[in-house]
């Protein structure tokens, strides 16, 4: 088994991401590991704001990534702090382009040993995670995954299965 250096945590920062960062810093605590998170600002979503600008809002997609970045980080040093992580372990990484491409591209350049993820992003609907970026990460991944659920998520889920 190879030994774990850096757990990748990718999150989008919607309301799940505390509890998947925190989970993933327990690991990361337990293996001795630095935590990397990843944040990637959907290019699309870019591109939507170039199109509310050709309506004539005065709205600047830099301007728009700039301070997705720099809420996500203020959110991130709080989860950091709140995890009782030391923040000199974590490294973030915020880009913006295709999330899957990116995660994956990630994962390799960092040199990943591990990637914790949530299997909802910033949506509740359900029948968006088929075919969703944590399905196709899960199938495309070269690194072993672990798949957080919040205990909200994983009471439903139990009442689902009848053994």
């Amino acid at each position: 088994m190879e030994t774990i250096r850096t757990i990748m945590v990718a999150i989008g920062f919607s309301s799940y991401s505390k509890g998947i960062f925190t989970y993933a810093a327990g690991l990361a605590t337990q293996f001795d590991a630095d935590l990397l998170v990843a944040s990637i600002i959907n290019a699309r979503d870019v591109e939507a704001v170039g199109s509310v600008v050709s309506m004539g809002y005065d709205v600047k997609g830099e301007d728009y990534v700039s301070a997705i970045k720099q809420e996500r980080r203020s959110q991130l040093d709080g989860y950091i702090e709140d995890a009782a992580f030391p923040a000199e372990r974590v490294r973030s990484i915020f880009k913006v382009g295709n999330p899957l491409e990116e995660l994956l591209k990630i994962t390799v350049r960092e040199n990943v040993q591990m990637l914790v993820m949530g299997v909802k992003g910033r949506t509740d609907l359900e029948q968006l995670i088929i075919g969703s970026i944590a399905e196709r990460l899960f199938r495309r991944s070269p690194v072993t995954i672990v798949s957080y659920r919040d205990e909200k998520t994983a009471r439903r889920l139990r009442k689902r299965i009848h053994p």
